[in-house]
């Protein structure tokens, strides 16, 4: 089989409710990340495209966080409603969102608490 094309990386990580650097997924639904799934299933994008289930990504105060491999494109402040146009944009069309996207600069400097 070949190789993925996209590997979308969903941060899954609950937090407790009062946690200063906040949750990726607070209702431990992983709804962010079935709804990437249908959406890759409806372009007709399986199986080259993938998105699966992450830890801890480790920039909670970013969340919710995807990171799309091997573009190493990192997305923060994903909602639901941002799903068709990340597979759109950046998927089929290989364009970063830049409302969405992490910069460098922001990447790895969370508080660790």
């Amino acid at each position: 089989m070949a190789q993925f094309t996209h590997h979308i990386f969903v941060c899954c990580n609950q937090r407790k409710k009062d946690s200063s650097r906040g949750s990726c997924d607070p209702d431990g639904d992983e709804e962010l990340k079935s709804a990437l799934k249908k959406e890759i299933e409806k372009r007709g994008l399986k199986p080259m495209v993938r998105a699966n289930e992450a830890g801890c990504l480790d920039q909670c105060e970013l969340g919710p966080v995807i990171v799309i491999y091997p573009q190493a494109i990192w997305y923060g402040g994903v909602r639901i409603k941002d799903v068709p146009r990340i597979v759109e944009e950046t998927i089929v069309n290989g364009r970063v969102i830049p409302d969405l996207l992490i910069p460098d600069e922001k990447l790895n400097n969370c508080k660790k608490k």
